[in-house]
């Protein structure tokens, strides 16, 4: 990796965008956090769905499949008749939690403004059409 790559969001090579890409989605953070709140312990796939509501089965199994080749959680299967799926955190996804920790933090202190932002410019919207935003805080 070429440091000229570095912190060059442009970039698909830059390491801040590629990792962005595998941990920026919604269900990766809820499955970490369920995962942070049990570890060490294991949880099973059933469990996970339980904790994280509106995932769909075939969504968790995929955002687990892409979080065990990322290394950031551990699959073990017991060789069950149906077989049991636990899964972990691995060293480096316990490492995430704290980023994501800090992202959930400044959500729960800048969600009104967000949203109050969103509101305004759905109600400007009609009348500004062509015009340049002017800049909220």
């Amino acid at each position: 990796m070429t440091s000229s790559r570095q912190g060059d969001l442009f970039d698909p090579l830059c390491p801040t965008r590629q990792v962005l890409d595998r941990i920026g989605t919604k269900w990766t953070s809820m499955v970490i956090k369920v995962l942070a709140e049990a570890a060490p312990e294991e949880v099973r796939f059933g469990e996970l769905r339980r904790r994280i509501p509106g995932i769909s089965q075939k969504m968790l199994s995929s955002t687990l499949q892409s979080l065990v080749r990322d290394g950031l959680i551990a699959r073990r299967v017991e060789p069950t008749v149906p077989p049991r799926v636990h899964y972990r955190l691995t060293e480096l996804g316990l490492s995430l939690e704290t980023p994501l920790a800090a992202l959930r933090a400044w959500a729960e202190t800048h969600v009104s403004t967000l949203l109050r932002n969103n509101r305004l410019a759905e109600q400007l919207a009609p009348h500004t059409q062509g015009e340049e935003s002017p800049a909220r805080s």
